[in-house]
């Protein structure tokens, strides 16, 4: 047996185990168990310019245009039934209609022996018939806010413009919940290869987001008013439903033909919340 330099066997043994662990570590996260981040989880989205909107398609998306933001984090997942009903049991009986469309047959939470309860096998489903009001006032209860349209946009698509969160790929089953049928959404989990370049999910199809910015025409100002947070005007959505064609799930669709007034819940708008850094 030939004699062995215990410095090299000490560097040697050292790199296997190296080897191995970042093996495992490479095996653990590509296992299902570790990509079902908690749902409650934000993602920080870096300082910066971006290009919103595009030169091509809709009006209601030109031009093209460089905004700048701030740095801040955004959810990972939009708010779910679960979530929701949480929120709607800390809330006064009072407030509830404004909050949530309780009486439409479309809303997925119902009130049972006493509290809040989201139905069923729609637990993990996006929370939609919510209002812009209670969307502003939930992401204010859990200490955020609601995303500006700017922001919003910036988490889906990232620095390089892309059309899809997950690139210039068409869209199918994998990448998001899109041309199915009335009321049929997903999981907020379902479509991990539909994530934005942050790894933000959920941000095409299954059910459009509201966010905080008023709907008006590009290019995107902040200190036009369309931040104002008090009721009234019509306010922009983004991201696509379920029921929505493969045209209206991209980065820079704005809702311009769905019903979204602002006061009332519908069957295919969801939230999620976003905070400054």
């Amino acid at each position: 047996m030939k004699s062995c330099n215990a410095g090299a066997f000490a560097c040697n043994t050292t790199m296997k185990s190296l080897a191995l662990t970042v093996t495992a570590a490479a095996l653990l996260c590509a296992s299902p168990l570790f990509a079902q981040a908690p749902l409650s989880e934000m993602v920080a989205i870096p300082a910066g310019p971006f290009t919103m909107g595009t030169n091509e398609g809709p009006e209601d998306e030109k031009p093209a245009h460089e905004v700048t933001l701030a740095a801040f984090t955004i959810d990972r997942f939009p708010v779910t039934n679960t979530q929701f009903a949480q929120f709607l049991n800390d809330m006064s009986a009072s407030n509830i209609a404004r909050l949530y469309d309780i009486e439409d047959p479309d809303a997925r939470i119902h009130r049972r022996a006493g509290r809040w309860t989201a139905d069923a096998g729609y637990e993990s489903h996006p929370a939609v018939e919510v209002s812009w009001s209670g969307a502003v006032e939930y992401c204010k209860a859990r200490g955020k806010r609601l995303p500006t349209e700017a922001e919003w946009e910036k988490a889906a698509r990232g620095n390089d413009a892309r059309r899809y969160p997950w690139g210039s790929e068409l869209p199918d089953a994998r990448h998001a919940r899109f041309e199915s049928r009335f009321n049929e959404t997903a999981p907020v989990d379902a479509h991990p290869a539909g994530a934005s370049p942050y790894g933000v999910r959920e941000m095409a199809g299954n059910a459009w987001q509201w966010v905080s910015s008023a709907y008006r025409p590009y290019p995107y100002r902040a200190d036009d008013g369309r931040e104002d947070l008090k009721p009234g005007p019509v306010r922009a959505t983004r991201g696509g439903g379920h029921d929505s064609p493969a045209s209206e799930i991209t980065t820079t669709q704005r809702g311009r033909n769905l019903s979204r007034n602002p006061t009332a819940g519908h069957h295919n708008i969801s939230l999620r919340c976003a905070r400054g850094a």
